[in-house]
C-alpha cells in the first residue's frame, strides 16, 4: 500500500482522455498510479473496450454496463462517482466483492437494505448450510474444528436473527448472499 492510506492502482484504459480522468479521481482520493505491482487494478471496459487483464496481479474493479467474464472482484457502472470508485477500490483490496446495485449482474450480489454485513467465512458457512452439510462435514470441508464451525454458526444466526438453519438460508437467499 502506498503512503497516507492510499492504494497503488494500475489503470487499464485505452482512451487517453478517459485514463487521465480516472487518474485524476484516484489521485484526488489519495491513491497513486503504478505500472509496477499494484494493490488494485481498475479496468475501464465500456468506454475504451479494454478487456479484463488475463493475469491480473491484484483484485480488479471493472467499469462496465455489461456482464464481464473473468469474475472481477468489483463491478461498477462507468459513470461511478469518485467516492464510489474509492470505496470499491478499498473494498476489493480488503477482500470484499463489490457490485453496483444498478448493474445487470448485481442480482445475487447486492445486499438487501436490511441484510447485515457477513464475513467471508460466515458467507461460506451459510453456503454450506444451504448444501445441507452437517457441522462435522463443514469442519472437514473447511479444514477447521467443529467448535470453530459452531462459533461461526452462532455469529451467523445472531447477525441474521435466525433461529434455524432453514431460516438462515431463507434470509441469505432473500438478501442475495447465496444462490441455489
Amino acid at each position: 500500500m502506498s503512503g497516507a492510506g492510499g492504494l497503488r492502482v494500475r489503470i487499464h484504459a485505452t482512451d487517453a482522455v478517459r485514463r487521465r480522468g480516472l487518474a485524476s479521481m484516484l489521485e484526488a482520493a489519495g491513491h497513486s498510479l503504478t505500472d509496477e505491482t499494484p494493490d488494485v487494478e481498475l479496468c475501464d471496459m465500456d468506454r475504451t473496450s479494454t478487456p479484463l487483464p488475463k493475469e491480473a496481479e491484484a483484485p480488479v474493479v471493472a467499469l462496465t454496463t455489461g456482464i464481464p467474464t473473468g469474475a472481477p472482484a468489483g463491478v461498477l457502472l462507468p459513470d461511478a462517482t469518485a467516492e464510489q470508485l474509492d470505496a470499491a477500490l478499498r473494498a476489493v483490496f480488503a477482500g470484499l466483492l463489490v457490485r453496483s446495485t444498478a448493474a445487470p449482474e448485481a442480482r445475487g450480489f447486492a445486499p438487501a437494505d436490511d441484510m447485515p454485513l457477513l464475513t467471508p467465512r460466515e458467507r461460506e458457512i451459510l453456503g454450506l448450510i444451504s448444501e445441507g452439510l452437517s457441522n462435522k462435514a463443514m469442519a472437514r470441508r473447511l479444514g477447521i474444528s467443529v467448535h470453530t464451525v459452531k462459533f461461526h454458526l452462532e455469529a451467523l444466526f445472531n447477525k441474521l436473527d435466525a433461529t434455524s438453519r432453514a431460516e438462515a438460508v431463507t434470509k441469505g437467499l432473500r438478501g442475495g448472499v447465496i444462490e441455489l
